[in-house]
Order: structure tokens, then sequence, then C-alpha cells
């Protein structure tokens, strides 16, 4: 029993770690897009491709990580993912070109995506929500420090940048506890299924469904995980839009970009006060609605003024409403019935990264022909959307009766028995 604990706690421990690295490298993640800008003389709209390059990295994962869980022991592929992160914010930081940037974004979406795949396999068990809110507490805590160090180092004289390389040694410390680890090898339980739910990251859980294997999905419910990826699509669109671009529009107001870093700290501040919050739910509606217009009226304060102070009091009220837009929308979609969690949690995953890939660079786009300013009003038309299919009818009244299918075994089966530690010869 007490060496079960101790596993359990273990594994927290390793988590924790690298999902607050991730929390501090992703919240600086905008600052660097600013900074980057001006020390390689590259035009800020052209930095958008540092996010494709981490959106690259998660399609990649969502696409290999369920093959790569069932050859690999889970510790490995933490390992593997920890190492690999950390390469990226080293190259990062010192990136001396725009190339070896875009590379570190790439191997950060890489191992960041690896991270946030094992993350829920090892805190399972009944407490697992506790294990994982604990988790999320303390990586969005170092969120909110991450534009601070950058923007006080950026200000004393070197490249606030550099402050990336903080998250590499506590990465480079998990890949060494979790390859010396050796806990008891335990079966995962065969209760509900936590899912990591956010880019931040927030957590959930998932239902699990039982039945057998349908081989036709009905109508009802290929429309129903349609508007559920969509919905998905259009929260983290409207999150990262804020996530990458929030300092380069500070900058544009004409403060400097150390300053604007810090001030930039509005907007995860915004955040974790709202997911501190959770979802808000008032005369019935969706929670999308009241955080949606939340996040709609801190665009229009981010778009509507040029004063710096109204601009980042935009991105504290619009980090207060998008905070509840991942967790909700994906959650949604992992309840659907008629498919296994598991295979919903990828469908996520894949929309999450078409989101990061597409949204910035649109906003980038957008910047060029118009100017930053004008651009962020591409948010409002995508919570618009959001509103709507938050109250369509297929979104609402499709029934789990109607469906005619219920919700296949999750098919990670093969990886929850297997065990946890690398095998030894």
């Amino acid at each position: 029993m007490s060496s079960s604990v101790s596993a359990d706690r273990g594994d927290e421990v390793r988590i924790g770690i690298g999902l607050s690295s991730m929390g501090f490298v992703l919240a600086g993640l905008g600052a660097c897009v600013a900074i980057l800008a001006r020390d390689l003389d590259e035009p800020t709209s052209r930095l958008a491709l540092l996010s494709s390059g981490f959106a690259a990295g998660l399609l990649i994962v969502a696409v290999v990580g369920p093959r790569l869980l069932r050859s690999w022991p889970i510790p490995t592929v933490l390992a593997i993912g920890s190492l690999v992160c950390a390469v990226g914010t080293v190259l990062l930081a010192l990136a001396p070109a725009y190339g070896v940037a875009i590379a570190g974004g790439l191997c950060i979406g890489l191992g960041g995506a690896l991270l946030v795949l094992v993350a829920p396999l090892l805190l399972d068990g009944p407490t697992a929500a506790a294990k994982l809110s604990r988790v999320n507490a303390v990586a969005s805590g170092t969120g909110i420090l991450a534009p601070l160090t950058i923007g006080a180092l950026d200000s004393l004289g070197p490249t606030g940048r550099l402050a990336m390389l903080a998250a590499a040694p506590p990465l480079l410390l998990l890949a060494v506890l979790t390859w010396r680890a050796t806990p008891p090898v335990r079966s995962r339980p065969r209760g509900p299924v936590p899912v990591l739910i956010d880019s931040a990251p927030a957590v959930g859980l998932a239902r699990r469904w039982s039945g057998r294997r349908s081989k036709k999905l009905g109508r009802a419910v290929v429309v129903s995980v349609g508007l559920g990826w969509l919905r998905v699509v259009l929260a983290v669109s409207v999150e990262f839009c804020f996530v990458v671009w929030a300092v380069a529009r500070l900058v544009s107001t004409g403060l400097p970009t150390a300053t604007a870093a810090v001030l930039g700290t509005a907007f995860p501040v915004g955040m974790a006060i709202g997911r501190a919050i959770g979802p808000i739910n008032w005369r019935g509606w969706s929670p999308v609605i009241p955080s949606g217009a939340l996040a709609a009226a801190g665009t229009l304060l981010v778009s509507g003024f040029d004063a710096p102070a109204w601009v980042a009091i935009g991105l504290a009220i619009a980090g207060l409403g998008v905070a509840p837009l991942y967790p909700v929308t994906l959650a949604a979609l992992v309840a659907t019935p008629g498919l296994s969690s598991a295979r919903l949690s990828a469908i996520g995953a894949l929309a999450s990264g078409t989101a990061i890939l597409v949204a910035p660079a649109l906003l980038a786009v957008l910047a060029r022909v118009l100017d930053l300013r004008t651009a962020y009003l591409v948010t409002l038309p995508l919570i618009a959307v959001l509103f709507a299919l938050s109250h369509s009818r297929a979104n609402r009244h499709v029934q789990r009766d109607d469906l005619h299918v219920r919700r296949e075994p999750d098919s990670e089966a093969g990886i929850a028995d297997r065990p946890r530690t690398p095998h030894t010869d």
C-alpha cells in the first residue's frame, strides 16, 4: 500500500514538473514572438510560423502518439517528450537565425504534446481529478511568471528570451527522474479516464461509456462530433490569437519590448482567475455565452484603444472570458456518445493543432494587409460562430437515445495493462 502511494506521488511530481515547464514556455511564447522580431530584424507577422511549428508538433503527436504508447512504455514516452521539449526551449532562447527559432517551436510542440499525451495515463485512479487540479494550479502559476521574467531580463540588457532557458533544467531533470524511477508495475483502473483538456493546461474528466463497438456511426453521431470538433477549433483559435500576439499588440502602442512583455502578463493573469472561477452558468445558458461575451468585450478594448493601459485591461478581460472556452468545448466533445473517450480526445487534439496552426497565422496575414490593431477584430466573428454553434439545434437537441449507437470501449485498453516501467533484459 505504501509503495503504491509513493509511486502515485512520484507520478504526480513528475507530471507537475513537466506541465509546469510547459505552462511557462507557452505563456512566454507571445513575448518571444515580439523579442525575436526585434533580435532577428524580422517582421513580426513572419514570426507567426513559430506557433505554426508548435502546432505541427501537436498534430504529428496526435496522429502517431497512440502507436507510440503501444510500442513503448509510458515512462519512456514521458522522458523523450521532456527531452525534446527541453531542446526546443534552448533553440528558441538562443536562436541566431529565423530557421533555428522555428525548429525550436516544432520541438516544443512535439515534446509538449508527448507530455500532454501521457499525463492522464499516469495520473489515474479515483483521485485523478484532484491530482490533475493540483498540477494545473502549479502550471498556471508558472505561466504567469513567464512574461514577467522575460520582460525583467530584457530590460536589464540581455535578450529577454534567454528567460526561456529556465524551463530546460526542470525538463532535463524530469527525463532523468523518469528513466531512473522504478515504481511497482500497476494496471490502470477501469474507472473514468482522465483527459487533459487544455493547452495551459486545465483538466476535466471524460465519461466512459459501455457497449459493443459499432461498425457504422449514425449520422447524428457524425454531426454531433463534427460540431464538437468545430467548437474546439474556434475556442482554441480565439485563445491562441491572444497567446501569440498580445505582447506584439502592446509593442505596437509604442511601448518598449521589455515593458510590453511585463504588461502582457495581463492575459495569463486573466486566464488564471477565469480558471479559478470556472465556467459561468447563468439562466441555463451554455457557459460559452457569458465567457464569450467577456472575451468579445476584451477584444474591443484591445482593438479599439491605442493607450497601453486600455490594451492591458482588455487583455485581462479577454483572458477572464477565454479561460473556460476550451475546457468547456472539449469536455462536451469528449462526452459525446458513440465513440470512445480515447478517440474523441484524439479528435480534440487534432482540433487544437488545427486552430493553433491556422488562427495566429491568419491574424498575421490580416496585420500585413491592415495593422495588428485592426486585425485583432478577427476574433469577434470566431466568437460569434461559437455562440451560434452553442445554440444550434443539432448541438442542443440531439438526444443520446436518438444516436442509435453506444460508445465503443476505449481503444487504449491494450495500454492500460501494459507495464509503466521500461522492460529490463
